[in-house]
């Protein structure tokens, strides 16, 4: 009787010990690349020997216009052209299709596989923000609002986020009024993050259309 329930216990822990190695799946998707004002970002360096591996090299592009384009295009969709988020946003810095249409793109197929057309696209939209926040960039570059030095690159980044009317509100109202987009970020948050870069060849024009589609 002893051997019997000796035996039982032991079969007993070891399915035990057995299923706890499983754990249920749960499935996680990610729905968008915007987070908020807490975001922690994490880097990783490579080793020398990861370093050798890599058959290409990333040029430091710095505060340069280039570098406000590919920082902002990251922060958007990770630098995908063919990416359409949930809620219709489309390619590499995620223009709704009003946008598009307003700026003379009406094939969205083709925009979405044209990543040249996608830079012009972005480039005319640019020139628009800076037309419409031309007295704005005049009159806050410099200022401190809720902690952040203003600049053009910021109000500018800020302008593709929420539009420059939101910008316009957010200043005038001394940065009480925020915006958040559907994946809760916020205005003030690309002010900050795209502070600085060189967006002097801007040219500042309220219609500025895409040349080709």
């Amino acid at each position: 009787m002893r051997k019997d329930i000796f035996y039982f216990g032991v079969t007993i822990a070891f399915i035990a010990i057995i299923s706890s190695g499983f754990k249920a799946f749960k499935e996680e998707s990610v729905t968008g690349f915007h987070i908020d004002d807490s975001e922690v970002f994490e880097y990783r360096v490579p080793s020398k020997d990861e370093s050798v591996k890599l058959n290409f090299s990333i040029p430091y592009t710095g505060n340069t216009f280039i570098g406000f384009t590919q920082a902002l295009g990251v922060k958007e969709s990770a630098g995908i052209y063919t990416l359409v988020n949930p809620y219709g946003y489309m390619g590499k810095y995620q223009f709704g299709r009003s946008t598009l249409r307003h700026i003379g793109v009406y094939n969205f197929k083709n925009f979405l596989n044209n990543p040249n057309l996608q830079e012009d696209a972005f480039y005319a939209l640019l020139c628009i923000n800076k037309w419409e926040l031309r007295k704005e960039i005049k009159n806050y570059s410099g200022r401190i609002i809720n902690g952040i030095k203003i600049t053009e690159s910021g109000l500018l980044a800020a302008a593709h986020l929420a539009g420059a009317s939101s910008v316009k509100a957010y200043l005038r109202s001394n940065g009480k009024n925020g915006f958040r987009d559907g994946f809760g970020t916020s205005l003030r948050s690309y002010i900050k993050r795209f502070n600085g870069y060189d967006t002097s060849n801007v040219i500042s024009n309220r219609f500025a259309k895409v040349t080709t589609n």
